[in-house]
């Protein structure tokens, strides 16, 4: 529950946000949607055959907001709950949503854009752990900004004198190194599918969010 917290809870803040809601509102009913799913063990509701996590989280959500009408009341739940590990991540979560485009982007699409982008961070943080934990933490720094771009854009010269390499070995380490990124991707949307099948076009789906965000 906690990974689950927080790795999907600014998609659900956005959401309620572009719904309408105030930030005081949004970041009242993201925590109280996820006491919620603890409480009532959605999760056991969950079968993975039934489909996609992405889309099970977001049907619960929509059922959430559809039930939760007197947020007055929602402030104000009283008794004692479990704790969730969103405090201090809601307190910035309005200087992020700010940066949000302001264009026609749907609560629905607004959601699938940052879920998209919140497992491309899980993604770059196991990663990012795996370098650091091979010894090679400064060369992860300089090259996670080309995991997703164009060979074609890249400095390799520079970039191979700053890391005291041949551009030849630079290009080599940024192959590996994006298609370990792939292969993490791959292993990250496999746990939110019903079958190895579904992987690819689960991805396809996220990368579709992205551009026609």
């Amino acid at each position: 529950m906690s990974t689950l917290c927080r790795a999907y809870w600014y998609p659900i803040y956005a959401y309620v946000r572009r719904l309408g809601y105030s930030a005081d509102e949004a970041e009242d009913l993201t925590q109280g949607f996820f006491t919620r799913v603890l409480e009532k063990h959605y999760l056991r509701d969950f079968q993975r055959e039934r489909g996609r996590f992405r889309s099970f989280l977001l049907t619960a959500l929509k059922h959430f907001v559809a039930n939760e009408r007197d947020w007055a009341h929602a402030q104000k739940r009283g008794g004692p709950r479990p704790p969730l590990p969103l405090d201090d991540a809601l307190q910035g979560a309005e200087r992020r949503y700010d940066i949000e485009p302001r264009d026609d982007l749907t609560p629905d699409r607004i959601f699938e854009r940052q879920w998209a982008l919140a497992v491309l961070e899980r993604v770059q943080d196991r990663l990012q752990t795996e370098m650091i934990e091979s010894g090679r933490q400064t060369q992860f720094d300089r090259l996670k900004g080309l995991l997703l771009g164009e060979e074609a854009d890249l400095g390799y010269r520079a970039l191979a004198v700053e890391l005291e390499t041949t551009e030849g070995a630079l290009k080599v380490a940024v192959h590996r190194l994006r298609q370990r990124f792939k292969e993490l991707l791959r292993e990250e949307i496999a746990h939110t599918v019903a079958t190895p099948g579904e992987v690819g076009e689960e991805l396809r789906h996220l990368l579709t969010a992205l551009r026609t965000s």
